[in-house]
């Protein structure tokens, strides 16, 4: 991890004064540096929500938007976007009356300690988020009371693929051709820091033994592209 992050609190400052500066550049980048994957990976997320017309859905990190757009183009629902970066919700808020798209709301927030009742929501999303939370565990049980009993959360994050051979070019990429591509456009940390929070991000299996200790039942993932990036989901139990 970068040299300066010695704690949760440092990296959640880090990383929220990173995405401030990013903010103009975020959905270029994010486009252009995933080869337009990036769209394909979201509506798998989205896809496998199956929500029902009129529940309502907490998309935490929602950067500029882009999650909650697409839910809503799949579903009769109500969004709320949550983001630590106060510009990214200004983006995204800009973006909704922009597209004029009904139904969703943008608000700076804590993933750590969410502004929202108990039981207030039937399934929350957080896409290329969760490993910029300071605190997993405290997030997780955020999550989990914030979330209706039976809803469920969908976790879309990048992972380390399973293929030797895919795998040495996907790192290759990652460390040595992405971070210098998005630092001729930005010179924010956030694609040098990019690499080194996937290595940090804990293993397949330490993530469905973190959800299960939160109280998510049929913790599970599903790999896309080679396993370049997981969803991993749970069920809120009724414990």
């Amino acid at each position: 991890m970068t040299e300066f992050i010695h704690s949760g609190d440092e990296k959640k400052k880090f990383v929220r004064q990173m995405f401030e500066d990013i903010s103009p550049r975020y959905d270029f980048l994010n486009h252009f540096l995933s080869f337009g994957i990036d769209l394909y990976w979201r509506y798998r997320l989205v896809k496998q929500l199956k929500l029902a017309k009129g529940q309502t859905v907490l998309d935490v990190a929602a950067g500029t938007g882009d999650v909650g757009f697409a839910i809503l183009k799949r579903y009769d629902v109500s969004v709320i976007g949550l983001d630590y970066a106060y510009n990214m919700t200004l983006l995204a808020r800009e973006k909704a009356l922009r597209r004029k798209v009904q139904n969703i709301a943008f608000v700076q927030g804590d993933g750590e300690a969410l502004p929202f009742a108990d039981d207030s929501f039937d399934a929350i999303t957080i896409s290329y988020g969760f490993r910029n939370i300071g605190h997993y565990e405290i997030a997780l049980a955020e999550f989990r009371r914030v979330l209706k009993p039976g809803g469920r959360l969908a976790i879309l994050e990048f992972s380390q693929p399973r293929s030797k051979l895919f795998g040495r070019l996907y790192r290759f990429y990652f460390k040595q051709i992405l971070p210098r591509i998005a630092g001729l456009i930005s010179q924010s940390e956030a694609y040098r820091y990019l690499p080194e929070s996937v290595e940090e991000f804990p293993d397949r299996k330490t993530l469905l033994t973190m959800l299960a200790a939160a109280g998510f039942a049929n913790a599970a993932f599903r790999d896309l592209t080679f396993g370049v990036t997981s969803i991993f989901s749970g069920i809120k139990s009724s414990r």
